[in-house]
């Protein structure tokens, strides 16, 4: 099937004319969310998937979801070692519990709509310009480029910030009570760690600087994560929390740390070893 005949089934077109580059609306999304992005981080694009998806959607992640790797760690914000030589006071000597699990790419059929949907050149094109970048890649990580994050009831993806600068999201199944997107706008910056403000929101003082997000299933959600601290509040009740992430960077080839994909999948790949001494676009701690 050709690519904007995929965008056509999918994405409600009539909103978001991705494949018309030359469609006022389309213009109007992208400049609304450049908008969003430039002051907030984020941005979230209503009711992107067409209704009728929504519960393909939803059984199409469920069936994935026995496929996720399943161990509680202790973790920093920073995803880093716990025995990292840092300062007393920094926030990456704060431990943290994560209880979310990630079905990796090599465990989502291709013939998925979130698989067809982050692989679309359409869809990659419009990302790209709503991020106001000359040109968008996939993550090459093979197991982080494209994944299901799943919340189990009494488990959270606590606060942490991202290794690739550009993510995009989606709610494919929410939970039943809990499960809320929190985020600090912005909180440092490619030159300055600001580590006093992550502190205040790790030890509960910084609620100034923290807001929240109502997503629904089928919302399509761009966001800064390597610069906005964020999480997933604790799930409750007797649902899991299912969301896609299509991992996007403005550079080719960066792969996940050994560290972190071991944290997140259990296992590292041949990919992982040979780019564990690639140089980082930026100098912040992952």
């Amino acid at each position: 099937m050709a690519t904007t005949g995929v965008l056509d089934e999918i994405i409600d077109v009539a909103r978001y004319p991705l494949t018309d580059s030359e469609s006022a609306r389309r213009r109007e999304a992208v400049a609304l969310a450049r908008a969003e992005l430039d002051e907030s981080g984020c941005t979230v694009l209503r009711e992107f998937i067409r209704p009728a998806l929504i519960e393909i959607l939803r059984e199409q992640g469920e069936a994935m979801a026995p496929h996720a790797y399943y161990e509680v760690e202790r973790v920093n914000a920073y995803n880093i070692p716990l025995d990292s030589e840092l300062p007393q006071r920094h926030p990456g000597r704060i431990v943290l519990e994560r209880g979310n699990a990630f079905v990796p790419r090599d465990r989502i059929p291709a013939d998925a709509l979130i698989h067809r949907l982050y692989t679309s050149p359409e869809f990659q094109r419009f990302v790209a310009d709503c991020f106001g970048l000359a040109e968008l890649y996939e993550f090459a990580d093979p197991l982080a480029g494209l994944c299901l994050n799943v919340v189990a009831p009494g488990m959270s993806h606590p606060w942490h910030f991202d290794t690739n600068e550009f993510t995009v999201s989606m709610l494919t199944r929410p939970a039943e009570s809990g499960g809320i997107f929190e985020y600090c706008p912005n909180i440092r910056s490619p030159h300055a760690e600001n580590l006093d403000d992550v502190r205040d929101v790790l030890t509960g003082s910084g609620q100034r600087l923290i807001r929240s997000l109502d997503l629904r299933p089928g919302d399509l959600q761009l966001f800064r994560g390597r610069f906005s601290l964020h999480r997933v509040s604790p799930v409750t009740g007797g649902d899991q929390r299912h969301s896609a992430i299509f991992a996007y960077t403005d550079r080719p080839g960066v792969i996940g740390t050994v560290e972190r994909t071991r944290q997140l999948f259990g296992r590292v790949l041949p990919d992982h070893l040979a780019a564990a001494d690639a140089v980082r676009g930026d100098r912040l701690l992952d």
